[in-house]
């Protein structure tokens, strides 16, 4: 990884206030091209503000959000959607009783040609289609029927739904909230290596996690977040577990850039 690279997306000086309460204090962001950083920070450090404002999800109050170096700005997740910036939530955007190429077409819905699509009948069969080539391209194996209601999946295959929608529309960068929380430990790993294989093929991802073990698995570098900011970016292949959480509690400080 050259951390010399041009970002594929940045944020410089983000500022949120809510009242008298500061949720990002001048917050930096840099994503270099098909990394994935992972984002970490206590509880009530100002991260989830962070994600929200590169996500389209709150507008901040100042500073200048980047894509391929060029600002942007977001008045709505759409917004970010529209520049292939695609977030898999905590709490997944998924639709129990709907199948698994319905979930992933989910508000992106392939019509039928001609009078039919003027009718708004959709083509499901093309739908199919490219669900099952989009989930063997990612390597995931355990789910085999499109037709398939995602209330029946397992957490983590629901997850991988979730992530590949994610992969199918997202063309510059995927961010993760929380994507291996309340799985087990298999359920973990195969998410785990969907995003190492999300990253092999060039998108970026950004992981937020409390999940030390996976995030010192598959991130080539850590962003600490700590009171409102960026506090510094490390290697996980430079600093231990143990560095990484004292770095976010304000017990260590981080090495110099």
């Amino acid at each position: 990884m050259n951390e010399t690279q041009t970002p594929v997306f940045a944020a410089k000086g983000l500022v949120k206030r809510y009242g008298r309460v500061t949720a990002m204090n001048g917050a930096d962001f840099e994503l270099l091209p098909g990394e994935v950083l992972a984002v970490v920070g206590d509880n009530g450090a100002g991260k989830s503000t962070m994600i929200k404002a590169l996500t389209g999800a709150v507008i901040p109050d100042a500073g200048q959000i980047l894509l391929d170096g060029n600002p942007v700005s977001f008045h709505s997740p759409q917004d970010a959607r529209d520049l292939g910036i695609e977030t898999v939530y905590q709490q997944l955007a998924v639709s129990p009783a709907m199948d698994i190429a319905g979930n992933l077409f989910l508000g992106r819905e392939l019509r039928r040609g001609g009078l039919l699509g003027a009718l708004r009948m959709l083509d499901r069969g093309a739908m199919r289609r490219e669900a099952r080539e989009q989930l063997d391209a990612l390597g995931i194996g355990t789910i085999q029927d499109m037709t398939q209601p995602v209330e029946s999946l397992s957490g983590g295959q629901r997850q991988a739904v979730a992530v590949a929608r994610a992969a199918m529309f997202g063309s510059k960068v995927v961010f993760m909230d929380e994507p291996t929380a309340a799985l087990g430990v298999r359920e973990t790993g195969h998410v785990i290596d969907l995003i190492k294989r999300i990253a092999g093929r060039g998108l970026p991802v950004v992981f937020i996690s409390h999940d030390m073990p996976a995030v010192f698995e598959v991130a080539d570098r850590i962003h600490v977040h700590r009171l409102g900011k960026r506090a510094g970016v490390v290697s996980p292949r430079d600093v231990t577990m143990s560095d990484v959480v004292a770095f976010l509690t304000g017990a260590q400080q981080l090495p110099a850039a």
